[in-house]
């Protein structure tokens, strides 16, 4: 700077003490992709095109609504005392449940806390069929398109599991994507057959082959909601058996139009969907989870809304068996109803239960949310001096970051050098070959906090003493 200066007088030279900060990165930004009603935003098309949004409403502004249900039979059931009416049930049921319920999963996923999320529409609502039969290959699609987006941490499918091939294809492209870019995790349904039993399901779902498991963590049962069908009333079908109904002389077992029928109307919103898939929910809690506590708390021990039971209630042995697989090694998580406490997320494991360095989801996800945020604030150091005076910025630079994890208690230690480390530095982590090739190499050593899964408790006798 001393050349130039030109003329006699005063100088002001601002000099940078502080290290540069690094940003924390979000943590529970899920990508949902599935099957929605329209796809269209300003007029432009938005099939297979990530979409960020931040409300319920903007998802039915661009995706529309629910694929309308056709399948609501109603019978009546009059018993008749002479022309008297003794007692009427009316009986309510979806006779063919839809498999297309990516609506549905969005309105529980921003019940239970969720917020900013990225859509993408894998195609618009046909039959039933398309889920089974071009399914896999549009959802495979869908979450490609996702890699190309750098905001998403978490990856749903909530229809995933309802196809009759391809369950695999879908959630392999899932896993592989988070083991290649290291920034995102995947909530998995696991299959869920009501003919079988729990070790049955889960037996079929561990027989699925998937990659990189320490990326992904699978939740069962299916979950029975308070959420209500969509139907148009002229498609509902009406059954009346005996007696004058409405002042009408009916034959058994005529079907009739649900026009003037008062009764009926006050018993079709009874009828909730009974067998949704719950990782729409999961994400929901994440990011409450996150957002009240942070991710190293695991996203576990809290109830979910809008929901009324699991389709199967689990018990301690099934839990046991979904918990420790010592074959497969993939673990499941159980959503279970407590007296007095609801129904709650049971189970914090990713698949990879069997591995003690990522068996707990907090510690992975807390990994790929460090990892990601000294990644982009170390970015300015790309083409710097690769020198003691860089070293020493960098090295401070990440162990403030860390402090203040540590101060937040993400990481375990009495003290930060009990938590964690930072090393970088000529005959430290670097070599003269290594500078010479232009590479920094820094190491960085983390105890993050790990769940308290088991509790116990000893109990023992006192001799008496006095």
């Amino acid at each position: 700077m001393a050349n130039s200066y030109k003329h006699p007088g005063v100088y002001i030279e601002e000099i940078s003490t502080f290290p540069p900060s690094i940003a924390q990165v979000e943590t529970a930004i899920p990508a949902f992709i599935g099957y929605t009603e329209k796809a269209i935003r300003n007029g432009e098309s938005l099939d297979l095109i990530p979409t960020r949004i931040t409300s319920f409403l903007e998802f039915e502004q661009y995706f529309g609504g629910p694929k309308k249900e056709e399948n609501i039979a109603v019978n009546v059931k009059d018993t008749m005392d002479g022309t008297v009416l003794k007692e009427r049930i009316i009986t309510v049921a979806n006779t063919s449940p839809c498999k297309l319920i990516f609506y549905y999963a969005m309105q529980l996923f921003f019940n239970n806390g969720g917020g900013p999320c990225y859509i993408v529409s894998s195609g618009q609502y046909g039959s039933d069929s398309s889920i089974t039969e071009a399914g896999s290959a549009n959802l495979v699609a869908g979450i490609k398109k996702v890699a190309g987006e750098d905001e998403p941490t978490l990856i749903v499918v909530p229809e995933a599991s309802g196809l009759s091939s391809g369950y695999a294809d879908v959630y392999q492209e899932a896993l592989n994507q988070c083991n290649l870019l290291q920034d995102r995790f995947t909530i998995i349904d696991a299959p869920f057959d009501t003919s079988k039993t729990v070790a049955e399901n889960m037996d079929s779902f561990r027989n699925v082959t998937l990659p990189n498991l320490k990326y992904g963590a699978a939740y069962y049962p299916y979950l029975k909601t308070s959420l209500n069908y969509n139907f148009r009333e002229e498609d509902v079908d009406i059954t009346h058996t005996g007696g004058v109904f409405n002042g009408k002389n009916l034959s058994e077992g005529k079907t009739i139009n649900l026009e003037l029928y008062n009764q009926i109307k006050k018993e079709l919103p009874k009828l909730t969907i009974t067998n949704m898939p719950p990782s729409s929910s999961v994400a929901g809690v994440y990011a409450t989870v996150d957002r009240e506590r942070g991710v190293w708390k695991a996203p576990a021990n809290v109830p979910l809304n809008s929901v009324i039971a699991p389709v199967v209630k689990i018990n301690d042995s099934d839990q046991d068996y979904m918990n420790v697989d010592s074959l497969a090694g993939k673990s499941v998580n159980a959503i279970r109803s407590f007296t007095g406490k609801g129904i709650l997320v049971w189970g914090a494991r990713t698949l990879a239960g069997n591995d003690n360095e990522w068996k707990y989801i907090p510690v992975r996800r807390f990994y790929n949310f460090a990892e990601e945020s000294i990644k982009k604030g170390t970015s300015w150091v790309v083409f710097e001096p690769n020198d003691a005076n860089t070293w020493v910025r960098v090295k401070a630079m990440i162990e403030n970051f860390l402090t203040l994890q540590w101060r937040a208690g993400a990481l375990a230690g009495a003290k930060p050098t009990d938590a964690f480390f930072v090393n970088v530095g000529l005959g430290v982590t670097m070599s003269s070959l290594d500078i010479l090739e232009g590479r920094m190499n820094i190491e960085i050593g983390m105890a993050v906090v790990r769940p308290a899964e088991f509790i116990i408790l000893k109990f023992s006798h006192l001799m008496q003493k006095s």
